[in-house]
């Protein structure tokens, strides 16, 4: 019996360990970074042990030093969590040669998954469709030179993939055989920091296709389908959307890719939780393997919810060696048989509406929920979370908050419960998003079931970043406003008794901007602020009561700023929906002016590669550099042919967002 359970892990995973672990007695041990010390998962946990250190390198993918803090705090068992060192097979061996409990698969069916060409091939070997794979070495002049092709020409699009890990990282979609070189080795270096493996392969992009996977829980009598679960809407190849069960799928097809599944998993002898991922083509109804993750997936709790499992649980049991006994008999002879109602789940991103990591202070992070890290009693919303309102989101991990799941009777209903949960979140400090969650799921594609893997971000990015809601109306804009001037009343040092903005002789009205939107004016006077086609009821610095039309609203605020007497931002929250609102400043500062050509740091985060020097010339769009934040490389390429003034960074060097990286002076005519 487990006495004392090590997450090797961080965040909401380690959390959500940690929840079963309080519930069946067990002691719980947390191992942090440096950057990590402060969250809720270090706190919770019965001990907790320092990881010097901040990049994952040098902390969570550490082997020795988790192993070492198993041994420091007492712990006998380690649980991995998903990420990280959750399917090294090298680490697992250790953990077992260690003498610890390892929750998770054995060693050697890590292993045999890990390589997913290998695993390709045994898929294959076992009856399960597989698309063609092709090694980089086997890809000469656009030709396939593999050993089991012959020398045929490959066709585009494309997509480069990590061997050794997955979550979109080290992936490239290649539609030009031009840019297939390039794409290998940005992959290679992804996949290289991220894993610490930078093997890749190559394999054709299907763009119209569906992610369909199988959550398979195993024992030594054999393993078991728990059913299916859609993961197709994705952007940049990670998962944003997921739901149990996955809509629309043939009772067949369902039967089939379980029975593939659980051949696959007691093929390989595998042991406790896992996912068998699959590539579906709607309009052949066939599907393909993708790969099998030997872990607990980030999804897990649609599938807890519609079987009203808790998967660590027996995660624990099957490493206790007590086997499935309470799962027996899940899928008699339907993968529909035990499923109650449907379960969808959003991942809340720090992302703005490019899928570019943010970072900050979580000033409010305020999730309406009927439940946390755990199983229901019945329909509602529960949220699994690695922040608290205060806590700081770093760029060294992944950028995502938290998991809003909504189970209920039916799709329907669990759709419109998870938007309305998100509308009513009040999240202030980072831009997430949220917002763009809302849109996906009243999205008519996604309604009727009809979303592809390509489908979001096919979809037209909005002008607007999810903080700067495209859907806010005048009377928001209006609160922020009286809000600010609120603020500004009650800051005043003297003459506090004279209201808000009054003047003597009234020659116009007072004007606030906020950036984006058209200025919103209004009047102080004796009986307080007047706007026109508005009655302003009550307003403070947090929160304001208008009336328009006869109906009533009140929405609440939270004013920020950088420094005293900069713009400030004003967060507001209402009834339909939330908006992230900058003041606009009456003067610019002339030192805020950044030279034209100007290389700004679209998020904070660690410069990887400097690719020219100063004084080369580069085209528009040649890449300058490269920045690594939250686990993803993005490129920072020049904006007009000219000749590079400046580089104000090394590799190594650590930026804040907004900072000038690089000029670029365009040529004179």
């Amino acid at each position: 019996m487990i006495r004392r359970l090590l997450v090797a892990n961080r965040g909401e995973i380690a959390r959500r360990v940690f929840a079963t672990c309080r519930r069946l007695g067990i002691e719980t041990v947390a191992v942090h970074s440096d950057a990590d010390a402060g969250l809720p998962f270090v706190a919770e946990a019965d001990r907790a042990v320092r990881l010097p250190g901040n990049a994952p390198a040098d902390t969570y993918l550490r082997a020795d030093l988790v192993i070492e803090a198993a041994h420091r705090s007492g712990a006998d068992a380690i649980h991995p969590g998903y990420g990280f060192l959750s399917e090294n097979a090298a680490f697992a061996r250790a953990v077992i040669d260690a003498g610890l409990t390892w929750v998770g698969p054995p060693p050697e069916a890590i292993k045999a998954m890990g390589d997913k060409v290998r695993a390709k091939a045994i898929a294959e070997q076992a009856g399960v469709p597989v698309m063609p794979t092709w090694l980089p070495g086997d890809l000469v002049g656009g030709r396939a030179a593999g050993p089991r092709d012959e020398d045929r020409r490959i066709e585009t699009p494309l997509l480069v993939k990590a061997s050794a890990g997955g979550g979109g990282r080290g992936m490239r979609v290649v539609r030009t055989l031009d840019r297939l070189e390039a794409e290998i080795e940005a992959a290679r270096a992804e996949a290289e920091s991220a894993f610490g493996d930078g093997t890749v392969f190559v394999e054709p992009y299907v763009e119209a296709g569906r992610h369909v996977e199988v959550q398979v829980m195993a024992d030594a009598s054999g393993a078991r389908a728990l059913g299916t679960r859609d993961c197709s809407v994705q952007r940049r190849h990670q998962k944003v959307v997921e739901e149990a069960p996955a809509p629309g799928l043939p009772a067949a097809t369902e039967e089939a890719m379980c029975a593939a599944a659980e051949s696959l998993a007691e093929g390989i002898g595998y042991r406790g939780a896992g996912t068998v991922e699959f590539l579906y083509d709607p309009t052949a109804d066939r599907f393909f393997f993708l790969e099998m993750n030997t872990r607990l997936q980030v999804e897990h709790p649609v599938t807890e919810l519609v079987r009203g499992l808790d998967l660590v649980e027996h995660q624990i049991a099957v490493a206790e060696g007590r086997g499935l006994g309470l799962v027996t008999g899940l899928r008699p002879s339907s993968t529909s048989d035990g499923v109650r109602g449907h379960a969808i789940e959003v991942r809340l991103y720090a992302e703005d509406a490019s899928y570019v990591p943010q970072s900050g202070r979580l000033v409010t992070f305020d999730l309406p929920a009927d439940g946390e890290l755990a199983l229901l009693a019945s329909s509602g919303i529960r949220v699994d979370s690695g922040f608290v309102s205060g806590d700081e989101v770093s760029t060294f991990y992944d950028a995502m908050l938290a998991k809003v799941v909504a189970w209920a009777p039916t799709r329907e209903q669990a759709i419109r419960m998870l938007v309305a949960a998100l509308r009513r979140a009040r999240i202030h400090g980072v831009t997430t998003n949220r917002d763009q969650l809302v849109e996906i799921l009243t999205d008519p594609v996604f309604v009727a079931g009809e979303m592809t893997t390509t489908w979001l971000e096919s979809r037209p990015i909005p002008a607007e970043s999810p903080g700067d809601s495209p859907s806010i109306d005048r009377t928001a804009l209006v609160a922020g406003a009286l809000m600010l001037a609120a603020d500004d009343a009650a800051r005043r040092a003297v003459q506090q008794g004279v209201p808000a903005a009054w003047r003597n002789v009234v020659s116009q009205p007072q004007r606030t901007t906020f950036d984006g939107h058209d200025p919103v004016e209004w009047w102080g006077t004796r009986g307080g602020f007047t706007v026109d086609g508005v009655t302003v009821i009550e307003v403070s610095p947090t929160h304001a009561r208008l009336e328009v039309g006869g109906v009533v609203t009140e929405t609440r605020g939270h004013i920020s700023s950088e420094r005293p007497g900069s713009p400030r931002e004003v967060w507001v929250d209402g009834p339909v929906g939330s908006a992230r609102l900058r003041e606009v400043p009456r003067f610019t500062d002339p030192a805020d002016a950044v030279a034209s050509g100007s290389l700004l740091a679209p998020m904070p985060g660690t410069v990887v590669a400097v690719k020219v020097e100063a004084g080369a010339e580069v085209a528009a769009g040649d890449v300058v550099l490269v920045l690594e934040a939250m686990k993803m490389q993005h490129t920072v390429t020049a904006p007009h042919d000219g000749t590079v003034a400046e580089i104000n960074v090394e590799p190594g060097s650590q930026v804040a967002s907004g900072e000038v990286l690089a000029v670029v002076e365009g040529h004179t005519t």
